[in-house]
């Protein structure tokens, strides 16, 4: 009976341990959660109606690529959708009549090149024996030339029937211009050889910059004129967005602004950056144009509806809640909030994103009412319905 009292002491006691171990992990547990959810207080401001507009994806960069020779379409190295490097050859157009006129600027070079030796012996041969001394013509007298040379030519001079000094001014300007036009000739060819080859380098279309082939306006064998319209190319790594905002509207934006669109892919919604804002209005239709910079691994592509919720000052204020940007969450395409109660449950709040404050705060249009208390920088593991 003694042993059977001392094993009943001896579990009693165990259990007693355990109980408390297991109390004071509780009581670890509890604290630890506290202190790791950091929360805010949800507050609520006066801010301006929005309003959504309509808008269109367009590409980061886009260009049109032009044939800048007449000629038939030989290459087109791919379809729409095709990615190239830049530099990469994306269409060619036949030379055939430029090589033909590329070989005879050629021989042009070849012909003048020979020309400008031909003047340039010929100066040096007037600066070393003048023609002025040389008797060309039938030798007088019937005497050798020799002759001439030493008698006609000072007797003439004495007459003043001929002035020596300036016949050889003027033989050597003569061979002096001979030379420089000999020179203009083969400048003149050599210029005509750089247009053809620049002729050359325009019969291939070549990507300005990485990107692909968005729409091909021409086929293998089509023939096409200066200014046509081969390809139009883009880089669509990064997406924009575009809309026609109205005059009214456009006071309350800024460069770098964020605001908040939704695009036509399972109503994703995102927040854009204000990136250009037109200088000018249409005269039309009084509205400026303003492009949007989307974030990067945007599902969709160019040419996709999206709408942007934009600030309508003209409006009276409406109460809104407002949250810390730290707050928000995306699961999917939707952007939530975790809320945590006076009883320590959490709970994820989907909500609908207005216009980002200057000051880090993000409005809410629907999902939150204000005064609740939402968690900053939720950890990755967190769900719905855990508790402190």
């Amino acid at each position: 009976m003694l042993r059977e009292n001392k094993l009943l002491r001896g579990k009693l006691k165990a259990w007693t341990i355990v109980s408390t171990v297991f109390v004071a992990g509780l009581s670890v547990a509890h604290s630890v959660a506290a202190v790791e959810f950091e929360t805010a207080q949800v507050g609520v401001e006066e801010i301006g109606k929005m309003t959504t507009l309509s808008g269109t994806v367009v590409p980061y960069k886009e260009v049109s690529l032009a044939a800048q020779v007449s000629g038939q379409v030989t290459f087109i190295s791919g379809a729409e959708g095709d990615a190239f490097l830049q530099d990469a050859v994306l269409v060619t157009i036949s030379d055939d009549g430029i090589q033909a006129q590329r070989r005879a600027a050629m021989a042009d070079i070849a012909n003048g090149q020979a020309a400008l030796n031909n003047a340039q012996v010929q100066y040096s041969r007037e600066l070393i024996s003048p023609r002025v001394n040389s008797i060309t013509g039938m030798p007088g007298m019937g005497m050798p030339a020799l002759f001439d040379q030493f008698f006609t030519r000072n007797i003439s001079s004495m007459s003043g029937n001929t002035y020596p000094g300036v016949e050889r001014q003027a033989d050597l300007y003569n061979r002096y211009a001979g030379v420089n036009q000999a020179q203009g000739r083969l400048h003149q060819a050599q210029a005509r050889l750089d247009v053809l080859n620049a002729s050359l380098r325009d019969t291939r279309a070549l990507a300005p910059f990485d990107g692909v082939i968005t729409q091909k306006l021409v086929e293998e064998g089509d023939t096409v004129q200066p200014g046509q319209q081969l390809v139009r190319f883009a880089y669509t790594d990064f997406l924009r967005l575009e809309v026609e905002v109205p005059v009214r509207l456009v006071s309350s934006l800024e460069k770098g602004m964020m605001v908040p669109a939704r695009l036509d892919v399972r109503g994703a919604s995102v927040m854009a950056r204000v990136a250009q804002i037109f200088p000018m209005a249409d005269v039309s239709g009084h509205t400026v144009t303003v492009k949007f910079d989307l974030p990067e691994g945007t599902a969709g592509g160019p040419g996709m509806y999206a709408e942007v919720r934009l600030p309508d000052q003209s409006e009276q204020f409406q109460a809104a809640p407002v949250v810390p940007v730290e707050a928000l969450v995306w699961r999917g395409s939707f952007p939530s909030v975790f809320v945590l109660d006076d009883a320590g449950n959490v709970s994820l709040h989907l909500v609908r994103l207005g216009v980002a404050l200057d000051d880090g705060r993000m409005t809410i249009l629907a999902g939150l009412k204000g005064g609740e208390n939402v968690i900053l920088n939720p950890p990755a593991g967190l769900a719905s319905g855990s508790a402190k």
